[in-house]
């Protein structure tokens, strides 16, 4: 069952995304595959933990493959994929075990380094990969299956969506990303978001926490529990909104605040960008390529992270090129210093960067004290 948001005095309803259209497809697919009939519905939980009834459409059965479709519902917070079949075909591999993921037509494939998938490989982000494997591990043990499947994820119109997507410059070629993290679509303005943030700054300022962690989202805080060994459960989710976060610091009075962030959000700050949504401002490429100018590259190194399809490709060549270090810690520097006229010298700021491809990259000047502060809060309750 879809929920519901209240968001600036109107009920939205929240869709769900499409590697949760992906994984349903695919445990319906199995299960008419395994029992040769149909279904109307089928039943599969987020992993945020909601569970979900969809109805399954354009179902065919043959004599050794199953194949029908979900329907992608963004709800109230509409985008391109609004309303298309996602399919799945399911087979069995007799003499093998195993779940195996295929991608058929209008899946995307990579063809730029920087993304969560390999170059050559469909565009069916790791998070969608799980949701569908263990979608269809389910129903196979449900029905008593032992020997292997196959599922084939396609989307018969991916490749005229995607013309509509931002997919061609990210070096998504010939379809669709089959994407999420929690599985669900949560319609969300701007005002509201701030709010929640804000309603989450005063609860850990009642709890006594005097020195904040924030991330951006999901990304910074995977890395600060797996990677950097920190405890995410009293963070702040600041989304895209930095400059709000640190007025909002200052007002509450907080002794510290330190700033965990992907580098192709945190990087905006080095130009003094404090809301980093890319409908606002998208200097990441330039950025790299200007610190990479200073620190000694050429213009064809510049023009080559110019044209970079993703911040993680950009630090690849920034990388060969051995100036990782420089370009970071001077860009780290110019975050220390935009951040810190934002609040005026009244509150102590931080901020790390980090990159899934490339891990940790740079920390602001003092941050390392920030970061044992957080360290020191963390008591092995990660």
């Amino acid at each position: 069952m879809i929920s519901y948001r209240i968001v600036e005095g109107r009920k939205l309803r929240c869709g769900y995304t499409t590697g949760t259209c992906a994984a349903a497809a695919a445990k319906a697919a199995t299960i008419m595959l395994l029992t040769n009939m149909s279904l109307e519905k089928v039943e599969i939980s987020t992993p945020g933990g909601e569970k979900l009834s969809l109805r399954v459409e354009e179902c065919t059965i043959k004599e050794c493959e199953a194949a029908c479709a979900v329907r992608k519902d963004a709800g109230d917070d509409t985008d391109a994929t609004d309303g298309i079949l996602i399919f799945a075909a399911a087979k069995r591999m007799p003499g093998r075990k195993g779940i195996e993921l295929a991608a058929g037509i209008g899946i995307g494939i990579v063809t730029q380094p920087g993304l969560a998938c390999s170059v050559g490989m469909p565009a069916i982000n790791p998070i969608p990969r799980k949701m569908i494997t263990e979608a269809v591990s389910q129903a196979a043990h449900a029905h008593s299956c032992e020997e292997g499947i196959q599922v084939t994820i396609f989307i018969p119109q991916g490749e005229e969506v995607a013309k509509k997507t931002f997919n061609s410059r990210l070096g998504i070629l010939g379809g669709l990303s089959v994407l999420g993290t929690s599985g669900i679509v949560e319609p969300m303005s701007e005002e509201a978001m701030i709010k929640t943030m804000f309603a989450e700054m005063d609860v850990q300022k009642c709890k006594g926490n005097k020195d904040l962690l924030v991330f951006f989202g999901n990304y910074g805080q995977d890395f600060a529990r797996d990677v950097l060994g920190l405890s995410i459960r009293d963070a702040v989710i600041c989304s895209n909104f930095v400059g709000e976060l640190l007025d909002y610091a200052v007002f509450k009075r907080f002794r510290s605040l330190f700033l965990v962030g992907h580098a192709g959000k945190l990087v905006k700050l080095a130009q003094g960008v404090m809301q980093t949504h890319s409908k606002y401002a998208d200097c990441r490429l330039q950025t790299f390529a200007l610190y990479a100018l200073l620190a000694g590259a050429d213009n064809q190194t510049a023009y080559s992270i110019m044209k970079a399809a993703t911040t993680d490709a950009a630090l690849g060549i920034i990388k060969e090129q051995g100036l990782e270090k420089q370009v970071t810690q001077s860009i780290c520097e110019k975050i220390d210093y935009y951040m810190q006229q934002r609040v005026k010298g009244k509150l102590r700021t931080g901020a790390l960067m980090f990159s899934n491809m490339h891990g940790q990259l740079g920390i602001t000047i003092d941050s390392e004290k920030l970061l044992e502060l957080q360290r020191q809060k963390t008591g092995g309750n990660i």
